[in-house]
Formats: structure tokens, C-alpha cells, sequence
């Protein structure tokens, strides 16, 4: 799923092309991924773009009068940019489009499962109803971070990732985020004290900070879809699993959940100490490794 800087990019470059356009169309491929009723698709042709926005991780797109868009991506779903046309995609992908005298604007969603949203609205102010409360690292002190993260006594990547309490983090910048932090996903909320709550925000506005500057140099042109994807090879860990951590070049480590991961690195997040994971450690039970030097023994 597109996270923070990815929808950042996302952002930037669809306002470059479409701010100030005049709609001639929006139509949808499959009604199942429109989830409001009013106003109508056809009611936005011929209305201007006058801004382009963010909630969450949706992309808001509004149009002169009040019309509003609101696109979730969810996981699989990636925006495409190309040449005027007026036939439809036939591909099973495309759910959605926008036609501009410029360009035509697509999502297409790539995978099996179509998950991804489009909500509808006649103002702008029916959009925040959208918005999950999470907030803006950028603007939160050192102590108001310490107050949210502390809340609940979860698990930092559970905390982090939630997004009524933070916004935009998700899967692979949590797991970067907390390599920078030197923190323990796992790690309860809990049990840090000031200093490490202080290094955990301070890790996460200048990762955050690096990628946003990253994609923007990376993608001067609109991202193709394989350019958003959640395993980067500039990453510390997220999708490194077996490879050398780069700053104490030990294997990192890899928990497989769900459809997510988590990486980490063992010696400089979790004293030393592998983390179980679901699925190998029960198929492997007493032989599991419970430290570093078992598992490079083992796995090495």
C-alpha cells in the first residue's frame, strides 16, 4: 500500500498535470469500487481542478463548485498518467479514470483483490468525514509524540502503523523508522522513557524526510506503478531478509503475518535476540534459534 512519501509523490505529480484542467469525463469500470451514491460520476465532467489534496492515505482531487474525490489505493492499486483518449480500458485492472484535455488520469489495481475506493462528494468538507485522526509527525512536539505513542501498551510497530494515531506510516517505513531508532518492533510502548520516545520521533521525521526528498529526485516524471512498491533496494531492512544490516552487517531478521512482514535487525533492535516467527518457529519448535549466533550457526 502506498505509504507517506509514495502518496506525497502521488500528490505533487498529479497536481502538476490536472490543477486548472476542465474535466471532460469520470467514469468507473466497476461500480463495486465506488462507495458513495451522490453526487453521480457524470456530475464532475466539465468542472475545473482547481486543487489537489491528501487525507490519509487517499488522494483528494477537487473540482470548482464543491465537487470532491476521494482515492484510496489501498494495497495493489496504483495511478497511471497518459495521453488523452476516449475509449474505456478494456484490462481487468483499470477501475477508474479521469479524462482531462491533457491526459488521462487511471487507477488500476493490480491483484486479485479489488480493494481499492473512490468516494464522491458535493464539498469539500464531506471529505474529512474520511479522515482516521491520525496525526501529522511533522507538526507534533517531542512530548505530544510521547503522549500518542503512549496511549495504548502496544507494540511500536502496531503503534506506529495505526492510522488514528499517526499519519501515513505504514508497513515498510515502520519497519525503517524503527532500524533508525534502534527499537525493537515488538518493544511495548509502554516500556520507553523520554529519551528513547524522543530518538523514535526524531527517526521518524528524518526517515520520512529522506524518502519524501528520494522519490521526489527519483521520479521527476509520473511514477510508473513498479515505481511504488514497498521493497526499495536503498531500504536498511524492510524486504532485506537475509541480507547484511548496513550498520552492524549481521543478517536481518523477517516475521511473516498476514499479508504483511516485519523486519528487523536483531543485534541492533533486540539485544541480540531473534524474534519467533509464527510460522517457521512452530514448524521448527525447540530447534528455533533464540539468538543471533544460533540463527547464523543454523541459517548462516
Amino acid at each position: 500500500m502506498p505509504e507517506l512519501p509514495d502518496v506525497l509523490l502521488y500528490k505533487q505529480r498529479i497536481a502538476e498535470r490536472v490543477i486548472g484542467q476542465t474535466l471532460n469525463s469520470l467514469w468507473v469500470s466497476s461500480f463495486s469500487v465506488l462507495k458513495t451514491v451522490a453526487p453521480k460520476p457524470e456530475e464532475f465532467s466539465g468542472k475545473e481542478c482547481v486543487a489537489v489534496g491528501r487525507i490519509g492515505k487517499r488522494i483528494v482531487l477537487e473540482f470548482d463548485g464543491g465537487c470532491t474525490a476521494a482515492i484510496h489505493p489501498m494495497i495493489a492499486g496504483r495511478f497511471t498518467w497518459g495521453p488523452p483518449a476516449t475509449a474505456k480500458p478494456r484490462d481487468r485492472d483499470t477501475q477508474f479514470g479521469f479524462d482531462f484535455p491533457n491526459g488521462r488520469l487511471l487507477l488500476k489495481e493490480f491483484g486479485h483483490k479489488k480493494r481499492a475506493q473512490l468516494h464522491l462528494f458535493s464539498e469539500p468538507a464531506a471529505a474529512q468525514k474520511l479522515e482516521r485522526g491520525g496525526a501529522d509527525l511533522f507538526t507534533l512536539t517531542p512530548q505530544d509524540f510521547q503522549v500518542r505513542l503512549q496511549l495504548e501498551n502496544c507494540t511500536l510497530k502496531r503503534r506506529l502503523t495505526d492510522p488514528s494515531v499517526f499519519d501515513g506510516i505504514g508497513n515498510a517505513y515502520s519497519d525503517e523508522i524503527l532500524w533508525a531508532a534502534q527499537l525493537s518492533p515488538v518493544k511495548l510502548t509502554g516500556s520507553l522513557d523520554s529519551v528513547s520516545c524522543h530518538r523514535l520521533h526524531q527517526s521518524a521525521i528524518a526517515t520520512l524526510t529522506h524518502w519524501i526528498s528520494q522519490l521526489d529526485a527519483d521520479f521527476p516524471g509520473f511514477p510508473t506503478p513498479k515505481n511504488i512498491t514497498a521493497f526499495r533496494p536503498d531500504f536498511a531492512v524492510h524486504g532485506r531478509a537475509g541480507q547484511p544490516c548496513p550498520r552492524c552487517a549481521h543478517p536481518v531478521q523477517r516475521i511473516v503475518y498476514a499479508e504483511n512482514e516485519c523486519n528487523y535487525c536483531a543485534v541492533c533492535q533486540n539485544g541480540g535476540i531473534v524474534l519467533a516467527d509464527r510460522s517457521l518457529s512452530r514448524l521448527l519448535k525447540d530447534d528455533w534459534p533464540r539468538s543471533i549466533d544460533e540463527w547464523e550457526q543454523k541459517f548462516g
